[in-house]
């Protein structure tokens, strides 16, 4: 559920605080937060904000369209590696002459001819 229109959008007021304060003297330094939950404002647009994601602060710079989101979601807690996997399919294929670069791959050796396509009616 969203949140209420009337409450107004959240967000941490040492964050608010330290906005509103390069706005005033139109300073561009980066700001460490930790508030993963506050809500990104106009007022935010144009700076960049370290988002700590449990491990490391990762510089955030506010753009216009990221205005309404969390900060949180620009700074991923998780780092997905792959789903596990036969390694021998993505790995290049070992041995065999080395061809020309854009030239068509050779057909395997014993290799049957492509069938030819099947029609329903007479020839």
């Amino acid at each position: 559920m969203a949140r209420s229109i009337k409450k107004g959008p959240f967000i941490d007021e040492h964050l608010a605080k330290k906005v509103a304060e390069l706005n005033a003297t139109r300073e561009r330094r980066v700001v460490k937060t930790w508030s993963r939950r506050s809500t990104i404002t106009p007022d935010m647009v144009g700076h960049t904000l370290a988002v700590h994601n449990g491990r490391k602060f990762i510089p955030v710079y506010v753009a216009e369209n990221m205005v309404g989101h969390k900060l949180g979601e620009f700074a991923p807690t998780r780092i997905f590696k792959g789903h596990g996997g036969k390694k021998a399919e993505t790995g290049a294929k070992v041995g065999g002459p080395p061809t020309a670069p854009g030239a068509a791959p050779a057909a395997a050796p014993g290799a049957a001819p492509a069938a030819a396509p099947r029609g329903g009616g007479p020839a």
